[in-house]
């Protein structure tokens, strides 16, 4: 097992999270990428816990990912299962299971104060922390023909997975204002998203 966490992990973080998942009797999957989701974690009936984590993520966000569903499984254990999905119960079991990796072994100066900071009040998602979400992007695999929408001109169209086509606007606060061009509906992106520039 410590042979395939390597592949997807920090190497420094694998031995602890090896004892995590031995200590929880976790059953892990590594899958195919799901778009809406980096990871999830489920009680089966038969009281098995797995969790499930992409393939695809880097090896930083595959760590914060495997953690924050182990912390759900922690904290079911611990509250009982009636407690909220993100609720503080879980907000605290997460801070204590990700604070021995929160170091400069594991993650790069790049990301450590980010993850650090994140970490005072953890968020159901990482991705709702713009600023450490674009830090761990920068450590994915890039195809060339995708940018960040803060990359994109004002004014031009560009496409994002599902195939929907938008003019990008304006920044409102933190977020681009984009036009959906079939229906003129506006729409909010995180300065983070990844899209697809449609030359004009």
């Amino acid at each position: 097992m410590s042979e395939v966490l390597l592949k997807y992990l920090p190497e420094h973080a694998v031995e602890s999270v090896f004892e995590l998942i031995k200590t929880n009797s976790v059953h892990l999957k590594i899958v195919n990428e799901r778009v809406t989701r980096h990871g999830d974690y489920r009680r089966h009936p038969s009281g098995k816990h797995q969790i499930t984590v992409n393939a695809n993520l880097n090896k930083y966000r595959f760590l914060i990912t495997l953690v924050h569903e182990i912390a759900h499984l922690a904290a079911f254990e611990k509250y009982g299962r009636m407690i909220k999905p993100h609720g503080n119960e879980w907000k605290i079991t997460f801070q204590r299971l990700m604070i021995p990796f929160i170091r400069p072994e594991i993650f790069p100066n790049s990301v450590l104060p980010l993850v650090a900071n994140h970490f005072r009040n953890p968020t159901a998602s990482s991705d709702t922390d713009a600023r450490l979400a674009f830090a761990l992007k920068q450590f994915d695999e890039r195809k060339p023909d995708i940018h960040f929408i803060h990359e994109v001109p004002s004014g031009s169209l560009f496409r994002i997975k599902n195939g929907k086509v938008f003019q990008k606007k304006g920044l409102r606060v933190k977020r681009y204002e984009c036009l959906e061009v079939k229906t003129g509906k506006l729409y909010l992106f995180n300065a983070n998203a990844e899209v697809e520039i449609i030359p004009g």
